[in-house]
């Protein structure tokens, strides 16, 4: 009686999600929740998206981008185990790089921001500085300068970050300077040469399935 009240409470709390996976955003419901991972069914009415489908995407990587709204855990997961269930996938997912976002403004949030450090550029008060990327997203990114800038907000200026092909004009949103002489800046993209991001979801972070 216990396991089937404690089963029923898991499902009630968190009970729908989204993944990131083979270039797509999927829909999924959550079977299972412990510490470690999820148990997820994928909802989808496509007749492309079967096992095959899964099995193909897993061979080039087994980690997939996971959002689940209710909880506030947003990241990456590690796809352990995929089996049809009376005619639905079901994935085994094991947590790899997730984050417990306390911030009660998560769910306003127009895009996932995924964590990918990786070195950059930005022009700044006539100069080019050299920045590390935090997190990015399809509306722009975060990024970290080793030393203290001082730039108006609003100001609209060029960046160049090779290792995702983007190069552009961003829009500086806020800075915010912290310890050791470092600068916090978080951009929005205006003008790209590139206009997707390959491999970052945007997620409809308001949305049920």
């Amino acid at each position: 009686m216990y396991e089937k009240l404690d089963r029923a409470r898991r499902a009630n709390l968190v009970s729908y999600g989204f993944i990131y996976m083979g270039g797509e955003e999927h829909k999924i419901t959550i079977r299972n929740l412990s510490i470690s991972g999820v148990l997820a069914q994928l909802n989808t009415d496509r007749k492309d998206i079967d096992i095959k489908y899964v099995f193909n995407h897993l061979l080039i990587s087994t980690l997939i981008d996971l959002y689940l709204p209710e909880m506030r855990l947003i990241g990456e997961a590690e796809v352990v185990r995929a089996d049809m269930e009376e005619g639905h996938i079901l994935l085994a997912l094991e947590f790899k790089n997730i984050a417990f976002d306390v911030d009660k403004e998560l769910n306003k949030r127009k895009a996932y921001r995924k964590n990918i450090p990786g070195p950059g550029r930005i022009l700044l008060n006539g100069e080019y500085h050299h920045f590390a990327t935090i997190n990015v997203s399809v509306g722009g990114l975060m990024i970290c300068l080793s030393e203290t800038i001082t730039v108006e907000e609003g100001t609209i200026t060029q960046f160049e970050l090779k290792h995702l092909e983007l190069e552009g004009k961003v829009k500086i949103i806020w800075i915010n300077h912290i310890s050791d002489d470092k600068t916090l800046i978080g951009l929005q993209y205006v003008d790209m040469k590139k206009h997707a991001l390959k491999g970052i979801p945007s997620f409809a972070l308001q949305e049920k399935p």
